[in-house]
């Protein structure tokens, strides 16, 4: 491999540290993407640079999470309030240059789970957040030249709509046995050397390899106040984290996407119809993080063989299948990702068969229980706080959902939101059915939505539903601002 240092040529103006970084993102990229082979030395610099830490700041204090505190109790605010930014994010710099840096331990955060699970998040620090953003901005474009097409989870420009639309391209060419895999805690048990191995394969500077193995070091504080030593895995909450998993799992995008690539088995149409007329299967790979299905043109058979070979790609990352949830699935009996349920039906009143997305029942069946709570008898919420909190809810659901087929199920969810509202104001009130027609009627006699203090109910019925077309080859955003002299 060849190793090389990036502060070659002019540097930008640090004027703008928003572009100033884009504008080195930009040059990383470019030469990660001119030379597959090359390993960047002196990162480190770009890492504690101030218009770095500037920007990684930004990302910090504009995300949601911005006023939770790691362990040490310090949330964005506060530090705003206190020494201020400019004194926060020098003496960081200062720490990381010097090399006393030292992430603290993630504070442990448990969320249900369906099923009595939980999953365990773990908050860093604001100090720590920062230092991650910092090290994310430098490594993210150099390891998204490497990146295969067929990933979609927590990449720039990429979104879950585009994994449902490839899974639904390939459904409609006769890729119909499913691989519906899932890996079994994923973010808990990466193998850390396996995964420090796959960074050095393109970052030769030891003092940011030692930055990314601290923070997977750092170990966890529990719920109750106790410390756990980390000594696999990726905590889910980390800024860093899903790019780390992406690096990890990276390997079974290269292996199983190996064919694919030029001069592969299956680079090109005439290959693949080669294949299938021999009777060999052809398949392609969809993942979103650690969920991903595995689509094949031929037998069940060659998908229960998909399933051995993808243990074995996976085994040395320390990951294994979860035996419980991964299964061989034909599209004409459905399967679901990413709470979408996709199927290969036969159209109404016809003799064509179609591939149908549609919505899961987990997420219809969640976003109805957070409707029941909203609005449960004794909320102690008054109707307008509710309705801002149920638009919030239902506008970034429906959203989310629009590209599928949901047309019915959204008018379903509509009139279920009305019929939970109304009775709540009813039993809250003791009002009779007069009472509601006075409240939501106008002097002529016509319906209304639902109001309060100026809050219109959100109805999920009028969301348009469009198709989400596949866009195939997605430039991330480096490319698109091409490369920088």
């Amino acid at each position: 491999m060849k190793d090389a240092p990036v502060n070659t040529g002019a540097p930008p103006s640090r004027s703008d540290p928003h572009r100033w970084v884009s504008q080195i993102q930009t040059r990383l990229h470019s030469w990660a993407v001119a030379d597959p082979g090359r390993r960047f030395d002196d990162l480190f610099n770009l890492v504690h640079d101030p218009a770095t830490l500037e920007v990684a700041w930004d990302r910090v204090a504009g995300n949601t999470g911005a006023r939770t505190a790691g362990s040490d109790g310090l949330t964005v605010a506060r530090i705003e309030t206190g020494i201020g930014v400019p004194v926060f994010l020098e003496d960081l710099r200062q720490q990381v240059r010097t090399g006393t840096f030292r992430p603290e331990p993630v504070r442990e955060r448990r969320i249900p789970k369906t099923g009595g699970k939980v999953r365990r998040l773990g908050i860093p620090t604001v100090a720590d957040r920062v230092v991650q953003a910092a090290l994310k901005l430098v490594l993210e474009p150099i390891f998204e030249a490497d990146f295969q097409p067929v990933s979609y989870g927590f990449r720039p420009r990429r979104r879950a709509q585009d994994a449902i639309a490839e899974i639904h391209l390939f459904g409609t060419k006769r890729y119909w046995w499913v691989l519906d895999a899932d890996i079994e805690a994923c973010f808990d048990r990466i193998d850390h050397t396996a995964l420090l191995g796959r960074v050095r394969g393109r970052v030769k500077d030891k003092r940011v390899v030692a930055l990314v193995r601290a923070f997977l070091k750092a170990g966890l504080l529990t719920e109750l106040g106790q410390y756990e030593d980390t000594a696999t895995g990726t905590p889910q909450g980390g800024i860093l984290s899903p790019l780390l998993a992406n690096i990890a799992l990276s390997v079974l995008d290269e292996a199983l996407h190996a064919d694919w690539q030029p001069g592969g088995r299956m680079d090109t149409r005439g290959k693949r119809q080669g294949r299938i007329k021999r009777g060999q299967a052809n398949h392609r790979i969809i993942r979103y993080a650690d969920d991903f299905v595995v689509m094949v043109n031929g037998t069940r058979e060659d998908a229960l063989a998909l399933r051995e070979h993808v243990a074995e790609v996976i085994a040395p990352m320390g990951l294994v299948l979860s035996e419980a949830k991964t299964q061989v699935v034909n599209i004409h009996d459905g399967f679901d990702f990413l709470g979408f349920r996709i199927q290969r039906r036969r159209k109404r009143g016809t003799n064509k068969w179609y591939v149908y997305t549609f919505i899961a029942d987990r997420p219809l069946r969640s976003v109805k229980t957070k409707v029941r709570t909203l609005t449960n008898r004794t909320s102690q919420q008054g109707l307008g706080a509710t309705l801002i909190r149920l638009n919030q809810i239902l506008r970034g659901w429906t959203n989310y959902f629009q590209h599928a087929a949901a047309k019915l199920t959204f008018h379903r969810l509509s009139q279920y939101l009305w019929s939970r509202l109304v009775r709540w104001q009813r039993q809250l009130h003791r009002w009779k059915w007069a009472d509601v027609r006075r409240w939501l009627t106008t002097p002529t006699g016509r319906w209304r939505p639902i109001h309060a203090d100026g809050i219109e109910m959100f109805d999920p019925a009028a969301v348009p539903v469009t198709r989400y077309r596949y866009r195939g080859a997605i430039p991330t955003p480096w490319a698109l601002a091409g490369p920088t002299a």
